[in-house]
C-alpha cells in the first residue's frame, strides 16, 4: 500500500430499483494502492455496487466518499476527476483508433476554458505505455483481439487520472493468458497508488490478485477480508450453493477452489 489515507469509503449504501433494493447496508473502506475484488452470484448486486460508487445510479441512501470527496455532492464531471468506471461491455464509436479511444479518457478534463494539453497529450502516452499498447495506437480497435482491445479499454480508463478504479468483469470473455495479462496490468495500476476495485468471478483469479475479497450475497457484503481468511468451503456453499475443496497454491499459498462433482461426496 502506498498511502495510509482511505481511497475509497464506503457507508452505510442503500441502492436498488423502484420496488427492488439490490445493495443492501453496504460498508467499506480501501486504502489508495488496494485491489479489491468483489465476488457473489448473479444479481448479487455486485455491478450496483460499482455503477453507485461511480455515481452512475443514485444510492437510495449512504455515502461515497473517493480521495476524501462524497462524489455525490460533487458535479458528474467533478466526480469523474475521482472515479473511472470500465464497464462489462463498453462500446466505441465505429472505426476508431486505439489512440482515439484513449483521448476519450481525457474528456472530463476539458472545458470550454480548457481545451486539449500538453497535460493530456502525456496522460495519454503514459496510459499507452502502462498498458503496452503503444505500438498499437494508430490501429482500429474493431481490428484488435479480445485480450488486445481490453488492455485499450484500460488505457483509456487510466488516461482518466482518477485515484479510483473500478473494472467490471474486466476479463469476461478472454482466454486465461490475456486474464493474466489484465489482472498483472491490475497488479501495476493499484502500485502506482490508486484504489482498484474489480468485479471478478472466477474466485480463484480474485484470491490471487486482490488484497481484499469482498463476498456479496443477496445484495449484501457476507464476508470480506484477506482471502487467504475469507475463502473457505463454507464460503463457496453459501454463495454459489455447490460444495468445494479448498486447496492452496504451490508457491504464494492462494486459495484455490476446487468444485466437487455433485453427487459425489469428498
Amino acid at each position: 500500500m502506498t498511502d495510509t489515507n482511505p481511497g475509497l469509503e464506503v457507508r452505510r449504501l442503500h441502492a436498488g430499483y423502484p420496488g427492488r433494493p439490490v445493495v443492501r447496508d453496504v460498508d467499506l473502506t480501501l486504502p489508495a494502492g488496494h485491489v479489491a475484488a468483489v465476488v457473489g452470484p448473479n444479481g448479487c448486486g455486485k455491478s450496483t455496487l460499482l455503477r453507485t460508487v461511480a455515481r452512475l445510479h443514485r444510492p437510495d441512501s449512504g455515502e461515497v466518499r473517493a480521495a476524501g470527496d462524497d462524489v455525490w455532492n460533487l458535479s458528474q464531471r467533478q466526480a469523474a476527476h475521482r472515479v473511472a468506471l470500465l464497464p462489462q461491455a463498453p462500446r466505441a464509436p465505429e472505426a476508431v483508433t486505439v489512440a482515439g479511444l484513449v483521448r476519450y479518457g481525457r474528456h472530463p478534463h476539458q472545458g470550454l476554458l480548457r481545451q486539449w494539453s500538453r497535460e493530456d497529450e502525456r496522460a495519454v502516452r503514459d496510459a499507452l505505455e502502462a498498458t503496452g499498447t503503444a505500438h498499437l495506437a494508430a490501429e482500429r480497435l474493431d481490428r484488435l483481439s479480445g485480450g488486445q482491445r481490453q488492455r485499450c479499454w484500460l488505457a483509456m480508463v487510466l488516461a482518466q487520472h482518477t485515484p479510483v478504479v473500478l473494472l467490471d468483469e474486466p476479463t469476461s470473455a478472454l482466454d486465461l493468458g490475456h486474464a493474466v495479462d489484465v489482472l498483472e496490468l491490475v497488479r501495476h495500476v493499484a502500485a502506482s497508488g490508486r484504489t482498484v476495485v474489480m468485479v471478478l468471478h472466477d474466485l480463484a483469479s480474485a484470491a490471487r490478485y486482490a488484497d481484499t475479497l469482498i463476498a456479496m450475497n443477496g445484495g449484501r457484503i457476507v464476508a470480506q477480508g484477506p482471502p487467504r481468511t475469507v475463502v473457505d468451503d463454507a464460503l463457496v456453499k453459501e454463495l454459489y450453493r455447490i460444495d468445494a475443496d479448498i486447496l492452496h497454491a504451490p508457491g504464494d499459498g492462494s486459495p484455490v477452489v476446487v468444485p466437487r462433482a455433485r453427487g459425489r461426496k469428498a
